[in-house]
């Protein structure tokens, strides 16, 4: 054989391995869900390209048959082409005894080379690039040569399986797709600038709903504005006028005794028929759905869909009212800022770089948000700073006591009636390079 001859061969030996190298990459690669989209929309080959993923087996038996016969064949018929090359140019240099070893060791190097850089390297660093659209450009060629190779690929996935079943070699692929998944392509999407920054934030809220419970999101029990039976109507205009709410609860005397909820167009369409205002009874008390506590916002949403309700009082296992939730403070919670204005009620005010005032009633979540924290100590144990504060210090806070975690330093700055009001949080790396503060409190308190 010539070595014109060699050349073309080892050539075209090379662009088959480069076609599979690609292929195989490409197959391996293409994300299922961009072929979805694709294959409904009308792209046949996509499909194709899922068929195969979903038996692959016979694929890549063909791939790794084809593979290794042609770099088989690559060295059989390029080694000895490349030493009678190597063999003359080294004469130039040195005639003696090791020639011949070296002639063929430099043709054995350099024909490996360019099987590694040209059949292999590049055409699977070129797969990764755009794995779907190769995937799909390539499939027609590759079923027929995977139905050329069959009955040798036959062979092979017969004896494989053989092996695994007598290793007890589980081959069955989990394709669940998992909140770490999606994450970690919405965080690739982030930083490739696909999705805005509040849009990433909104979508890791919905995903939250799941893990989230009612009292992250609720009114609490403090804050619930209500009316009582005898209440008058003087006092009860002066609640509509003080608190813009749609709806109000009813209750005998006090707040555990709920009886229902009121709209707050009722009460308007009584002042335009020149009505009492503090004639509560059947007609304009509804019942309100109850849940407890221990409800995630993800459950709630389904109980909201079931009932056609939009407001629900939370209780706890004492059957004490502990608080109010509504539709919209579901959605506020995923949504965030783009439902509640900056400016209002805002529960987190950034200081500086490095510090903020945060209430006592904020959600964990929000916090660890805010802060960039990826998980707080014991967690399920409490759902608001100020509960993550208790929990830590094991007591009742007062002004000034403190928590380090996590390179930040939360202090306690307001206590009313024995309810956190207000924290200071302080990044701790700063603090050490700007100032010396005492551990007297941090031993007290640790």
């Amino acid at each position: 054989m010539s070595f014109f001859q060699s050349i073309v061969i080892v050539s075209i030996l090379i662009a088959a391995g480069s076609f599979l190298a690609l292929a195989e990459i490409a197959l391996a690669g293409a994300r299922k869900v961009k072929l979805k989209i694709l294959a409904e929309s009308g792209d046949e080959r996509a499909q194709k390209v899922l068929d195969v993923q979903a038996q692959s087996a016979d694929f890549f038996a063909a791939s790794q048959i084809g593979l290794n016969a042609v770099g088989i064949l690559g060295g059989i018929i390029g080694e000895p082409a490349f030493r009678l090359v190597f063999l003359d140019l080294l004469k130039h240099f040195f005639d003696g005894a090791w020639i011949e070893t070296a002639a063929f060791g430099l043709s054995f190097v350099f024909v490996t080379l360019i099987f590694i850089l040209f059949a292999d390297f590049m055409p699977k660093r070129l797969a990764m690039i755009a794995p779907e659209k190769i995937a799909i450009a390539v499939i027609v060629p590759t079923l027929i040569y995977v139905k050329i190779c069959s009955p040798l690929a036959w062979v092979v996935n017969v004896i494989t399986n053989l092996l695994f079943r007598l290793f007890k070699v589980n081959t069955i692929r989990e394709d669940n797709i998992t909140f770490d998944d999606i994450a970690a392509v919405m965080e690739a999407g982030a930083q490739a600038g696909v999705l805005l920054k509040q849009e990433h934030h909104f979508i890791e809220n919905v995903f939250e709903l799941e893990e989230r419970t009612v009292p992250s999101s609720m009114t609490t029990r403090e804050n619930i504005v209500f009316f009582t039976l005898t209440e008058s109507e003087e006092s009860i205009k002066q609640k509509l006028a003080q608190y813009p709410f749609s709806k109000f609860l009813v209750c005998n005397e006090t707040i555990d005794q709920m009886i229902g909820y009121v709209d707050a167009k009722d009460f308007l369409v009584r002042i335009l028929n020149n009505q009492k205002l503090n004639q509560l009874n059947e007609s304009t008390i509804r019942s309100v759905l109850t849940i407890p506590d221990t409800l995630t916002l993800s459950e709630l949403l389904d109980r909201f869909r079931a009932s056609k309700e939009t407001l629900a009082v939370v209780i706890n296992e004492y059957a004490w009212v502990v608080g109010v939730i509504s539709l919209n403070d579901i959605m506020s919670t995923v949504m965030g800022d783009w439902v509640t204005p900056m400016d209002e009620n805002q529960q987190i005010i950034k200081r500086d770089q490095h510090s903020w005032l945060i209430e006592g009633s904020t959600p964990i979540e929000d916090m660890k948000h805010v802060l960039d924290i990826d998980e707080m100590p014991e967690e399920e144990n409490y759902e608001t700073v100020a509960g993550f504060m208790m929990y830590k210090l094991r007591k009742v806070p007062r002004p000034a006591d403190f928590v380090e975690f996590n390179n930040f330093k939360f202090e306690v700055v307001d206590v009313d009636h024995f309810k956190i009001d207000q924290l200071l949080v302080t990044r701790l790396s700063v603090i050490n390079e700007d100032i010396f503060i005492p551990d007297k409190n941090k031993d007290e308190n640790s």
